[in-house]
């Protein structure tokens, strides 16, 4: 299950459910479906705004499995040691809520999301910062590829 390709038939819909799965427990990049559905022809802001609600959906999911505050969990279904999350405790604390918009950095975006649940910072915060940096990478990759083929 390298990249979900096979959802690039479904467009946007698929688009938007690879983008979900890739935020959370899955590991793979929605990068590469995004890619495919832009090159089918889709309305590139139709697809910009799948991925980004997609991923917010599926970062959010991590952070109310971290606000559930079940490290066990955490450690089992995430892979997250529950050291990282104190280790990332004082940075958050610092920077408050507008880090979840690094949430779509690979390898530590789904430890921020952790974190930021299981410190029970406040999710509508949350949710808008993590949703302008995931728009943001995507519509960078959308102009990137845009002006590569067209």
């Amino acid at each position: 299950m390298e990249g979900l390709e096979f959802l690039e038939p479904f467009g946007i819909i698929g688009l938007f459910i690879a983008s979900f799965l890739a935020a959370t427990i899955l590991p793979f990049s929605s990068e590469v479906v995004f890619a495919g559905v832009l090159a089918t022809g889709c309305n590139p802001i139709g697809c910009l705004l799948a991925a980004s609600i997609g991923n917010t959906l599926g970062g959010l999911t991590c952070y109310w499995i971290g606000r559930m505050g079940k490290i066990e969990w955490i450690e089992k279904y995430l892979k997250i040691k529950y050291e990282k999350i104190q280790k990332m405790e004082a940075w958050i604390h610092d920077k408050g809520s507008i880090l979840a918009a690094l949430t779509f950095l690979p390898g530590i975006g789904d430890v921020i999301a952790v974190a930021l649940g299981y410190l029970r910072c406040n999710v509508w915060l949350i949710a808008l910062f993590m949703f302008i940096g995931k728009s943001i990478r995507y519509f960078v990759l959308m102009k990137a590829q845009l002006a590569l083929f067209n």
